[in-house]
């Protein structure tokens, strides 16, 4: 028999919280203990009875259900919070993983998946629906893009086609050849792009691009 799961259901709605109700109370190992309208109430009920886990709307009046999120995950970190809502916005989902949700459940796509989520937080994991799932992968992945992308902000696209070449272990002379420039102009590059990035050393710039996939932000590659 699977561990029994104290849930406590938070929707400004009434109507929803019935329909979650009845769903969860033919589910043998789940008991709700508790219900409320507004994120004061459920942070109030939630001392109260001190769930495992909270299924909560992501958009009530008043205080939103990620500001509640963000005060029940961090006063109670033994309490998982399931957001459960209507809307697939990309930055609500990015908000509500930041103030600590494990979960994340679509109301239109039935009640397996929120059944499915209520065992896996039960079990420790975290969860999110499967329709919204990849774009948060590519979101992360998008993140970490630009993050990278950043750190070559402000060398000149010139700049970054040396700094390439530096990362390989070419001279000055290399690169003027390969580059069509002159080796002055290559030296001045260098030194340009080492007052920019506050390095010391084309030691140091060849590892800063290498470390920073410099490859994939060259100018006309695809990033």
């Amino acid at each position: 028999m699977k561990q029994k799961v104290n849930v406590i259901l938070v929707d400004d709605h009434e109507v929803v919280r019935l329909g979650l109700r009845t769903l969860l109370e033919d589910i043998p190992w789940v008991t709700v203990v508790a219900e409320a309208g507004t994120a004061v109430d459920a942070l109030r009920v939630t001392r109260q009875h001190h769930p495992d886990v909270v299924v909560m709307d992501i958009r009530m009046p008043g205080e939103s259900g990620i500001e509640a999120c963000r005060q029940i995950t961090g006063q109670f970190s033994d309490v998982r919070v399931i957001m459960l809502t209507s809307f697939t916005d990309d930055d609500l989902i990015f908000k509500a993983l930041q103030a600590g949700a494990s979960g994340y459940v679509l109301k239109q796509v039935g009640n397996k998946p929120l059944i499915d989520a209520l065992d896996a937080v039960r079990q420790g994991q975290a969860l999110l629906d499967p329709t919204i799932t990849q774009r948060v992968i590519d979101r992360v992945r998008q993140g970490e893009q630009d993050r990278q992308a950043a750190v070559f902000r402000d060398l000149s696209e010139r700049e970054m086609e040396v700094l390439a070449e530096v990362a390989t272990g070419k001279s000055n002379g290399e690169i003027a050849e390969v580059l069509g420039l002159s080796e002055k102009t290559v030296r001045n590059h260098v030194s340009s792009i080492l007052s920019k990035l506050g390095l010391s050393n084309r030691i140091e710039a060849a590892t800063f691009a290498v470390r920073h996939d410099i490859e994939h932000h060259l100018p006309g590659k695809p990033v």
